[in-house]
């Protein structure tokens, strides 16, 4: 089987998602495929992916965790299964289709046909397109990117987005088992590292809808771990060498 383009999607307690938004990406052209990593949901959703699998057994992958482990632990985990199975674009996305399945098309023309390395779904390359959150939320937010581009010097407008498309190469290249953050700071660092080894980076227009089953997994202590979180991982990259095909 050609195994090239997979989607990891965390998950804790989406049992109101995770079928729907499977199904969504399995309609997709271009045979996505799916590996679901759930941390030990207690509302059953690990046991409905195990349902969704008989209907897609080459198709949805998963992998139970034993806690709430984090999500920069998880993505990682799913980097590690990917390189291994030979995938060469890797998407994340979150279950509660705040990110369109439909744009996964989008960022692997990014990369696959454009020529990028990593391609970023943003909500503000073209202004804010974020629908039905708080005004309280979309300026923390837009400012929590505009921080980080300060901090950071990335040219990067929507530096905390978790909807992306990595090229193998990117992941080849950045020794995963080094990257510090596990909560909202991880896909900063991630970003971080890309941009530092130099590669190509692709801001894509998304339109970003808040869920409206399930419940937010944002928290005061995983926005106070991005603020804090980018100042310590600028203050190291000092110390760093950054190079394609070199550990960092």
């Amino acid at each position: 089987m050609n195994r090239e383009k997979l989607v990891i999607i965390p998950t804790y307690n989406e049992l109101e998602n995770i079928h729907d938004i499977s199904k969504a990406v399995m309609e997709l052209d271009g045979k996505f495929e799916l590996l679901i990593i759930d941390d030990n949901s207690p509302d059953g959703t690990a046991a409905e992916v195990k349902k969704l699998q008989k209907e897609f057994p080459d198709r949805i992958h998963l992998i139970q965790r034993t806690g709430k482990l984090g999500l920069g632990t998880a993505y990682i985990e799913g980097f590690h299964y990917a390189l291994v199975n030979g995938y060469q674009y890797v998407f994340e996305m979150d279950a509660d289709f705040s990110h369109n399945p439909a744009d996964l098309v989008r960022l692997y023309k990014a990369c696959a046909e454009d020529g990028y390395d990593l391609a970023i779904g943003s909500r503000y390359i073209t202004g804010v397109n974020v629908v039905n959150w708080p005004m309280g939320r979309v300026l923390m937010s837009f400012f929590a990117s505009k921080y980080v581009q300060f901090i950071t010097g990335m040219p990067i407008k929507d530096a905390t987005a978790g909807f992306k498309c990595y090229t193998r190469k990117v992941l080849e290249s950045i020794r995963l088992d080094r990257i510090k953050f596990i909560g909202y700071a991880f896909q900063i660092e991630m970003k971080f590292t890309t941009w530092k080894l130099g590669f190509k980076i692709k801001e894509v227009p998304i339109i970003f809808t808040d869920r409206t089953k399930g419940t937010s997994k944002m928290n005061t202590h995983i926005f106070k771990e991005a603020v804090w979180g980018v100042i310590y991982m600028k203050f190291l990259s000092f110390f760093k060498t950054y190079k394609v095909n070199q550990t960092v």
